[in-house]
């Protein structure tokens, strides 16, 4: 790099995001140059070449990727910084895709948007950068900081079957990283396999990774092809890879090594060319201390590392996280997707989720099936999500009143009870959701689980006004 100041070109429809990156850029002795269209930087850049462009990647006429698609052919050397509010794992590996030099998702950091701009900079003069060629995109939802850190994690690796470790706590969605990065490399088109070695029995583990001959052992009746050869030319994920035993890990050690490895019963080797990704929800590095987990092996498999942030420390994707796992609960069900009211929202947010994502899945089929209407509200979370034991007790007590005017409904033979109670019930709670949503009756139907010409039916029977 030369001492003079650095060109940095901006794209972005956004008058208000040029202005606050032009402002710190241009603090930072840096030149700058804004285009509110991608098409207005192509007409400019033939005449000069910025040292690095930041572009936003929705904006009208060519998106962000379709001009780091087309820079990356014309302009190879170009480094480019991908900004974007639409922060999920399919525009970061996107952009890591088109080969961009990094993605930063909206709202940012403005000085960690200038040290960024600092080391694109000096990885252009190094000649540095990595290569990037992921293919299909899976499925993770996720708008908070630690997360995004692991799409770009993802994005980095994408192209790549180096071996990765993956830590976190359980229900933590390692397993869906672990698909991710597989989807994501030159190994997409070849199988997958996935073993939670803590789920099987040590004396059965053996077997289970590397197959064994006819009757290498009692009730070995065939031959059985392990895992690793189920894997060959693909990818293994090996779960919880903490709780294996010293004699297992002694052989994962040799085929890591050498790619190689015998059946049980074997006498001929089997060569192999699989991709590894651990995961653990333990301290590995503490386990060789303590001499409960090979230290070679450790590092064999150390080589690339992601994080798994557990769901209180993104508590900002629970509601993202409720309503897409809502939506697949009611379509396992064959019902209508049930939305969740503020307070509902408030109660789940502010729960620790110790089970995590895994946790909040099953929650949703759970609510699902048992919160009423088309509404969960606050009395419909339990108490072991956090739910308020009053709320649980006042939800009891209008049945339990509702239970008593029935019994002596029926002591004093008046008329069929569901011909008296319906209309009230129904009056009642139609007066409370319209009054909550302010006479919009769309928004009241809604409240209810009704359509809205189910609710103006209603209404007028009733003969509420």
């Amino acid at each position: 790099m030369t001492n003079r100041p650095l060109d940095v070109w901006v794209v972005d429809d956004d008058q208000s995001v040029r202005w606050v990156l032009e402002k710190a850029l241009k603090q930072a002795d840096m030149n700058t140059r804004s285009f509110e269209r991608a098409e207005h930087l192509l007409e400019a850049i033939d005449e000069q070449q910025p040292d690095v462009l930041i572009t936003d990647v929705r904006m009208p006429g060519m998106s962000g990727l379709a001009l780091l698609d087309r820079l990356k052919t014309s302009y190879p050397d170009l480094p480019i910084i991908v900004i974007t509010a639409h922060s999920d794992l399919e525009n970061a590996v996107a952009a890591y895709k088109g080969g961009a030099f990094e993605y930063l998702p909206k709202p940012f950091d403005i000085d960690e948007a200038v040290d960024l701009v600092l080391k694109a900079a000096r990885s252009a003069a190094d000649s540095s950068t990595e290569p990037q060629t992921p293919t299909s995109i899976a499925s993770m939802i996720g708008q908070a900081p630690a997360m995004q850190e692991v799409f770009r994690s993802i994005g980095r690796l994408s192209g790549s079957s180096m071996t990765v470790l993956i830590t976190g706590e359980s229900g933590t969605g390692k397993e869906l990283v672990a698909q991710a990065l597989h989807d994501h490399s030159p190994r997409a088109k070849k199988t997958f396999v996935a073993l939670n070695t803590s789920a099987i029995a040590a004396e059965l583990l053996e077997s289970e990774l590397f197959g064994h001959e006819k009757g290498a052992f009692t009730g070995a009746d065939s031959r059985r092809i392990g895992r690793f050869e189920q894997a060959d030319g693909g990818t293994l994920f090996l779960d919880e890879i903490g709780d294996m035993s010293p004699a297992l890990q002694t052989r994962l050690l040799r085929v890591l090594a050498e790619s190689e490895f015998y059946r049980v019963g074997g006498q001929t080797p089997i060569k192999v060319d699989v991709r590894v990704i651990a995961a653990t929800n333990q301290d590995l590095a503490r386990a060789v201390k303590e001499s409960r987990f090979r230290e070679d092996l450790f590092h064999r498999l150390n080589v690339i590392r992601i994080n798994t942030p557990p769901l209180r420390q993104r508590r900002e994707d629970i509601p993202l996280l409720l309503n897409h796992y809502l939506s697949e609960a009611a379509e396992e069900l064959g019902s209508p997707a049930k939305s969740i009211d503020a307070d509902a929202m408030d109660t789940l947010q502010s729960y620790t989720w110790p089970g995590n994502v895994r946790q909040l899945v099953n929650a949703s089929r759970r609510l699902t099936v048992t919160a009423p209407g088309g509404v969960i509200t606050a009395q419909d979370i339990p108490t072991d999500l956090g739910g308020s034991e009053s709320d649980q007790k006042a939800a009891k007590e209008w049945t339990r009143m509702l239970a008593s005017w029935a019994e002596r409904q029926l002591r004093e033979k008046h008329g069929p009870l569901l011909e008296q109670a319906l209309p009230e019930f129904e009056k009642t709670l139609i007066e409370i959701a319209m009054a909550r949503a302010n006479g919009r009756r769309q928004e009241a139907a809604k409240l209810l689980g009704w359509g809205r010409n189910t609710l103006t039916r209603k209404m007028k029977a009733l003969h509420i006004d």
